[in-house]
């Protein structure tokens, strides 16, 4: 069981004028940094939860951490939940919205996240990191938890 992983991480769905928020993940490995890759792709708000942490507070932190964008209690709540495994880990991710976001994202860890954009929920990129992908699938077909999802 030598260097596997298990965590847990959130995402934050933020939608604003009916569109969703996207960031390009750094097209170098070693700068995007993820146990489930993803260079080049593009993926929402979001990271691990700290230890002792509360859900919603690693959300708002992970979401003005990266984009600047600040989010109340009453501004963001759980939607989904999700797993991710793979060989090396396994990690749960909790997916949060923020509807109604108002504010622009700023790109706040270029090394990691390149660029912020505004995305109609019927055009997404083709590349999606994959925990983000899931999240969107749970908001497409408003389901809490959708099993082997893909």
């Amino acid at each position: 069981m030598e260097n596997k992983k298990i965590g847990a991480g959130v995402g934050v769905l933020v939608i604003k004028n009916k569109k969703i928020l996207l960031g390009k993940r750094n097209e170098d490995p070693k700068k995007a940094d993820s146990i489930f890759h993803g260079e080049g792709s593009w993926t929402m708000p979001g990271g691990k939860i700290d230890f002792q942490e509360k859900i919603e507070k690693a959300a708002k932190r992970e979401l003005f951490e990266e984009t600047g964008i600040k989010a109340t209690s009453s501004d963001i709540q759980v939607f989904c939940l999700n797993e991710e495994i793979i060989k090396e880990a396994h990690f749960i991710t909790i997916g949060l919205i923020f509807k109604n976001c108002t504010q622009e994202p700023k790109v706040k860890e270029p090394e990691e996240i390149t660029e912020w954009k505004w995305f109609s929920l019927n055009d997404l990129p083709k590349k999606i990191y994959p925990p983000s992908k899931k999240i969107l699938n749970n908001f497409k077909q408003k389901q809490l938890f959708i099993s082997n999802n893909k």
